[in-house]
């Protein structure tokens, strides 16, 4: 039996200021293709379907669309809600789509009850799937403390409880236990592009070095899913694995630029004699690619070296000590697809001598202020030209006062 681990389509979603949808269908149809042609049996989608609780109309036929394609390529699909769903609109309609081999988990009543896969040679699984828990819902209705880390101890918990009475069964066979999970697992790398789930406090330990504290309350210890065969981590977009048996696949695609280094895709569960014997990674390199350029303006319009960023998204930093005159103009004439710029001095930015403040106090015309303003504003003095208009400007203003 295999199993495709993905997660974290952010379907809809847009990247400063972009649509990305064409993008994550390319690179869905590229997924796609893997179900068919490396014979997958079920998909496992941990989470962050949507990129937000209510989605546009365009990003649900492309959900629609993805799901029927893996359907017809033969995979069955098992799909958790994240911290970017809505849990009760991804569910509508969980019980017909459950007889067309999508299986929703949206309810953290139904977390225990597992999706029975057969592979096409007898080998069986039973996959968990753990929705995106709300620890101050659910810590009080549970009867634990209201922290991410309590919690899922509990759904973990109710999931072994389940899967061995399941086990017990002398007619069953062998059972490999297979969870969806969506969540921030301590020791992560996190990135931008992922919302903060986190409490903000330490956990209390008992440690008198702040140092030996372990996470935070907004991160679960991996030990949480001991003994389990295989646990499919959704909610951090970098592929990583956590234990041989606890990954994330990350996100299928990169949406933000501290991402983009990062190979996206998914992983390939091998599932036989109810174990886990392989995971294989898999790449998708679907959609446009991200790049971020630093270096002198000079530099980043001229030189070769940087030919392979031309077409893809960029995030482009220039070092000169001044801002230089209509740099992003300029830049996008080679790269047409900047969408972020800074401007960030190689020396440092210098400290000023005054504060805004005391400039105005001490300005001693008003064509100084004026002047003085442009260059605080964009770290570059005024041109001969600028400050030529600057001073028509307020020739022509006294002018007017005066007639006034």
């Amino acid at each position: 039996m295999i199993l495709l681990h993905t997660s974290d389509w952010h379907i809809g979603r847009s990247f400063h200021g972009t649509g990305l949808l064409e993008s994550q269908r390319a690179v869905l149809d590229q997924l796609v293709a893997t179900v068919r042609e490396r014979g997958v049996d079920a998909v496992l989608l941990a989470g962050d379907v949507y990129d937000r609780a209510l989605p546009p109309a365009d990003a649900v036929r492309l959900l629609d669309e993805t799901l029927a394609a893996i359907r017809a390529a033969g995979a069955a699909v098992v799909m958790t809600s994240g911290n970017h769903d809505s849990a009760v609109r991804l569910g509508f309609g969980g019980a017909l789509m459950e007889a067309s081999g999508v299986h929703l988990r949206t309810d953290p009543e139904r977390l225990a009850e597992p999706i029975l896969l057969e592979g096409r040679d007898g080998e069986r699984a039973a996959v968990y799937g753990i929705p995106y828990l709300e620890p101050r819902h659910l810590g009080q209705e549970w009867g634990v403390d209201p922290h991410h880390t309590p919690v899922m101890q509990e759904a973990v918990r109710r999931i072994r409880a389940d899967l061995a009475a399941r086990r017990q069964d002398p007619d069953g066979g062998p059972l490999a236990s297979i969870v969806l999970a969506h969540l921030f697992a301590a020791g992560g790398q996190g990135s931008e592009g992922e919302r903060d789930i986190g409490e903000g406090e330490h956990l209390d330990c008992g440690a008198e070095d702040p140092e030996a504290l372990v996470g935070t309350l907004g991160q679960v210890p991996v030990s949480v899913f001991d003994g389990l065969d295989y646990v499919a981590l959704g909610h951090l977009h970098g592929r990583q694995t956590m234990a041989e048996h606890v990954r994330y696949s990350g996100s299928p695609l990169p949406y933000s630029f501290g991402e983009w280094q990062q190979d996206k895709g998914g992983w390939l569960v091998h599932v036989s004699g109810g174990d886990v014997t392989a995971v294989e990674k898999v790449d998708w390199p679907g959609g446009r690619q991200l790049a971020v350029l630093s270096g002198p303006t000079a530099e980043l319009l001229e030189s070769a070296e940087f030919d392979w960023a031309e077409d893809r998204w960029v995030q482009v930093t220039v070092t000169d000590d001044e801002r230089p005159e209509k740099a992003l103009e300029r830049l996008r004439a080679r790269y047409p697809h900047v969408l972020v710029f800074r401007h960030e001095p190689a020396g440092g930015r210098k400290e000023r001598e005054k504060t805004y403040a005391q400039a105005l106090r001490d300005a001693p015309s008003d064509l100084a202020l004026t002047t003085g303003f442009v260059h605080h504003v964009r770290e570059r003095a005024a041109t001969e030209e600028e400050t030529a208009l600057l001073d028509a400007a307020l020739s022509a203003a006294r002018v007017q006062e005066v007639q006034a």
